[in-house]
């Protein structure tokens, strides 16, 4: 399992819509992506222009499908021209949850 923390710092002025764009990604990830496990859209409490995204993957496979997905490129190209700077994003090995039990998981916990 492979988990990825992004941090995307967003212009003034656009932080309501690069949150309702992201919501697609999110829901086609863990929807349409069997190798998705989860897709967290957080907002700092503190700087409502900065974002994190939480993502959970089965592999490097996983990741890779995702970038190639419709829904992806649809938001990266909607949200691209907000960002403030670069992302930085930080790949991660994870621990825990075990990688059986983010596999056995109820899909209900996923989808929304």
């Amino acid at each position: 399992m492979i988990s990825i923390f992004v941090t995307i710092r967003i212009k003034d002025g656009f932080a309501d819509q690069f949150r309702e764009a992201s919501f697609g990604d999110a829901h086609g990830a863990t929807r349409d992506e069997p190798g998705c496990f989860r897709f967290d859209i957080l907002q700092n409490a503190e700087d409502a222009n900065l974002f994190h995204l939480y993502e959970v993957y089965a592999d490097e496979a996983a990741i890779d499908a995702h970038r190639e997905a419709p829904h992806y490129k649809a938001w990266r190209s909607t949200v691209e021209p907000w960002f403030e700077g670069n992302i930085e994003r930080v790949a991660m090995t994870t621990i825990f949850p075990s990688e059986d039990g983010w596999r056995n998981q109820k899909p209900h916990l996923l989808n929304w």
